[in-house]
């Protein structure tokens, strides 16, 4: 039962209350106009809420309902292909509302339709026993099987009555020891949904980003952080992930980045086309907007709403990938709202507790079986955007101690039109030992070792580099002068992806590695020439290494590798000859 109360005091989107008898992190209803907002501390009788809307002209002595439920999201069929803002607002059904771009203060409307009927198939029979998270039907929604489960806090028992055909959210589909399901449930954003066991990180989130598949790979269930200042190619990084990766349901949660970058992923998110179905991509995505004009407290709601919404579907037995852009600007969020609070301040004024925060959000990516006994997974990658690419600064290093992967985005690589801008040198993944069997038994045995090598390469290169700087490339024995021109190749033709190019967009597991192994392979032949005697210039030079670029753009890119490794092998030996 809601308990009334009126308003102490308004600073900003903070708001102290009386007499509401709340509990932490309770949704009430503040001012006249019933704004939404959540209890986030307690001091005596006196209750600070953040509230999501803007609080302009709200005033002290105006009431305050307490639902005395926590913030939660609503899950069921209707979730693929919304929009939604970070409080599961639906913002279309909210345009049409208020005739305009401009959402009225208090407008609210439900997260899923209740109006639409889904096809509901059984796929359990009166009698059968079921508990927590049990899948009791199912519903085609768009591409993807829409799994009907039982709420992780459904208690276990025996199926009474089951129901067939078209059927709203609301419904009741089935009865269990006296207790009646809807298709739709719903769950606190703050608490994590249970999994019936963790697995291991040992298998990749295939993205076909050569330099991230082989260079830097992301196990799923995993957690990697994309900083990079502004320009990096964040967003075009993620979209590519998005459209690529191997993961079934993408959650695309835009908290607090600039309008006109999250514009950009509402007009094109609907046009990329998804490789596996050939339809829309936003058939099998969910998006969060919420943008740096809208009030800061709801950035922190919308990560955990849209993550809450990838473990509903980590839960029917799916691969789901998270992207985050940014953290940095949630974080943002958290230090206006600590600075309202008066806490006291941590470095760079953030709170003391960012990345306590931090490690909440990101922990909850995981690989495992559901309560339904699938398997399914949520891979977190969350941009951060540091002022001035500044990776010192106190989100990127708290994000750094949490996640995995690193993937760092350089200016200066972009400057040199090399995209994706992903430094090789101070970039890095922690999942190397656990994905090395999985590249052995399902890309090749040597997969791991060439990839080590080509580390080694590069690494080279950037200590010879500081060398050629000071005395010029000229001064470099034959054997370093080869080490240069191998790592340009890497560089060039490997790392170097064009993701607007049909072809070379996406590059599969087998293709990277027949790519690494005959730049291995120039590597090799170009030694023994040299120690038969001939001249840097000559190996370097040959027109199979021009073919070798132009072949990654090539609809018959496979037999132009062919052809490219034997052009290789001729040219390398006449030349020995």
């Amino acid at each position: 039962m809601s308990t009334e109360g009126v308003i102490y005091r308004v600073a900003g989107p903070v708001v102290t209350a009386v007499g509401i008898s709340p509990r932490m992190y309770d949704v009430v209803h503040v001012g006249n106009e019933r704004l939404m907002g959540e209890v986030i501390k307690i001091v005596g009788d006196k209750s600070i809420i953040q509230v999501y809307e803007d609080t302009t002209g709200v005033k002290p002595g105006e009431p305050v309902t307490n639902t005395g439920l926590p913030l939660a999201v609503e899950l069921g069929p209707g979730l693929l292909t919304s929009v939604y803002d970070g409080i599961q607002r639906p913002l279309p059904i909210l345009m049409e509302m208020c005739n305009g771009p401009f959402i009225g203060r208090g407008k609210t409307a439900p997260g899923i339709s209740r109006e639409t009927k889904w096809d509901f198939k059984p796929a359990v029979a009166v009698g059968d026993e079921v508990s927590a998270g049990s899948v009791v039907g199912t519903v085609q929604e768009g591409p993807m099987v829409h799994k009907i489960m039982l709420p992780p806090n459904a208690k276990k028992g025996k199926v009474e009555e089951i129901k067939e055909g078209s059927f709203t959210v609301e419904e009741p589909i089935v009865k269990v020891d006296g207790v009646e399901y809807p298709m739709m449930q719903k769950w606190p954003v703050r608490q994590p949904r249970p999994v019936a066991e963790k697995y291991n990180p040992d298998v990749p989130l295939v993205t076909g980003l050569r330099v991230l598949d082989t260079m830097f790979p992301l196990a799923k269930g995993g957690a990697a952080a994309i900083p990079g200042a502004f320009g990096t190619g964040k967003t075009v990084t993620q979209q590519s992930l998005a459209k690529y990766s191997d993961a079934d349901i993408v959650v695309y949660i835009g908290c607090g980045e600039r309008g006109n970058e999250m514009t950009e992923v509402l007009t094109e998110f609907p046009e990329l086309k998804d490789p596996r179905t050939g339809d829309s991509l936003m058939k099998r995505t969910v998006l969060i907007a919420n943008t740096s004009n809208m009030p800061v407290a709801a950035r922190e709601a919308s990560v955990y709403t849209g993550m809450t919404i990838a473990e509903y579907f980590r839960d029917m037995g799916y691969n789901v990938a998270l992207m985050a852009d940014s953290t940095s600007r949630w974080a943002e969020a958290m230090r206006e709202i600590s600075s309202r609070l008066e806490e006291m301040p941590g470095e760079e004024g953030y709170p003391a507790y960012l990345s306590g925060r931090l490690a909440e959000f990101y922990e909850r990516a995981c690989r495992g079986k559901s309560l339904c006994g699938d398997d399914g997974s949520i891979s977190v990658i969350g941009a951060v955007s540091p002022p001035g690419g500044d990776l010192s600064e106190p989100v990127t290093q708290n994000t750094l101690r949490i996640v995995r992967v690193f993937w760092a985005l350089d200016t200066k690589l972009r400057e040199r039109r090399h995209f994706p801008t992903i430094n090789w040198l101070t970039s890095y993944t922690m999942y190397d030992a656990q994905l090395s069997d999985w590249f052995k038994a399902n890309v090749a045995e040597d997969f791991p070792d060439l990839k080590v090598w080509a580390m080694k390469v590069l690494q080279k290169e950037a200590e010879l580099q500081e060398v050629v700087q000071m005395v010029g490339s000229d001064s470099l024995p034959d054997e370093q002068k080869i080490i240069l021109e191998v790592a340009k190749m890497i560089r060039e033709i490997y790392l170097q992806q064009n993701a607007y190019d049909e072809v070379d967009c996406y590059c599969p597991l087998k293709r990277q590695y027949t790519m690494l192994k005959l730049i291995k392979k120039y590597s090799d032949l170009a030694d023994k020439a040299l120690k038969s005697g001939v001249a840097v210039d000559k190996i370097a030079y040959i027109p199979a290494r021009e073919r070798f670029q132009q072949a990654k753009q090539d609809p018959q890119i496979d037999a132009e590798l062919a052809a490219v490794e034997k052009d290789m092998e001729e040219q390398i030996s006449k030349l020995e000859a």
